[in-house]
């Protein structure tokens, strides 16, 4: 099939992988123009262009999809099918129906729970047992087209989001294959989403960071993990700030944020306790907490957050 790829982030390139691998001919790539990145605010290019200019395939990175230029580009390419993996934009009507097959987009998310932007977060904070992804064809609404197929993987009780990504990006692109050879026999039966089973999975900010000790070991957990490997989550330890990378859910009881343990590192919550596993002191290294534990004792009925 002829195809037209959108992609930004890590999460697409697998897919922009498969369809290559598979024989398919990417007549374009589409991908969000190059932004300023870390501390000295390099000019970087997104994963989904590294990946293609890798591979030789023309890249076009506009800042608007009403721009009158990529519009006609598109519609001169005489492609199939347009597939959309995390590109970051909403499309307009006259590019969703710009080919024949329309745009098919993979989500991380088995839809319709879990639509936007940060989806695997979202089921992780929320301590969702199983995830998956979907394949779709896109309408003007958000993640609300009929769904095409679906896959679905269990969550492990310690799997943290950044880790499941990468499994549901791997998960997405076989899907992706999967859907594709239905579309080249006709054989897709696409199935409308049930709003009333549906939520919403906004984009993350550091607001997000702030560990509340007054929640079940648990709610702290799912957080700690939900929200890696950005924005990190966060307490006080004297005075300073902390970050927690991993956490394990333990038996204890205590002050909220009350130091219960001080090697291992154990923290009471509202119910139940966490063992910080790995943490980063402020203008430190991310390290185990036992490493950290060696220069820097922290007593028993120390409370963390204040």
């Amino acid at each position: 099939m002829n195809l037209i790829f959108m992609g930004t982030p890590d999460f697409a390139v697998p897919s922009l992988n498969a369809v290559c691998e598979a024989g398919h001919t990417v007549k374009l790539v589409i991908t969000q123009p190059d932004k300023p990145k870390g501390r000295k605010l390099l000019l970087t290019a997104p994963p989904v262009k590294e990946r293609a200019l890798e591979l030789g395939l023309p890249v076009e990175q506009p800042e608007s999809m009403r721009d009158e230029s990529i519009r006609a580009k598109i519609a001169s390419l005489d492609a199939d099918a347009i597939i959309v993996a995390a590109y970051g934009k909403i499309l307009r009507k006259d590019i969703l129906e710009a080919t024949p097959l329309g745009c098919i987009n993979v989500h991380s998310s088995l839809l319709p729970k879990y639509r936007g932007a940060a989806p695997i977060n979202w089921a992780v904070i929320n301590g969702e047992k199983v995830s998956g992804v979907s394949t779709m064809r896109l309408d003007e609404g958000v993640d609300t087209g009929d769904i095409l197929l679906q896959a679905e993987t269990p969550i492990d009780p310690d799997e943290t989001a950044g880790e499941l990504h990468d499994r549901l990006a791997q998960m997405g692109a076989e899907l992706l294959i999967k859907t594709l050879e239905l579309a080249e026999k006709g054989q897709l039966d696409p199935v409308k989403q049930d709003d009333s089973l549906s939520c919403y999975a906004p984009m993350l900010d550091k607001s997000l960071s702030l560990i509340d000790w007054t929640k079940s070991a648990q709610q702290v957990h799912d957080l700690v993990r939900g929200i890696q490997p950005w924005p990190v989550a966060q307490t006080r330890l004297g005075g300073s700030a902390l970050k927690v990378h991993r956490t394990r859910v333990v038996e204890g009881r205590g002050e909220c944020g009350e130091v219960i343990c001080a090697n291992p590192l154990t923290v009471a919550c509202g119910e139940g306790a966490v063992q910080i596993i790995e943490l980063q002191a402020e203008g430190g290294k991310r390290m185990a907490a036992a490493d950290y534990l060696r220069g820097h004792p922290v007593e028993m009925g120390t409370v963390l957050g204040k």
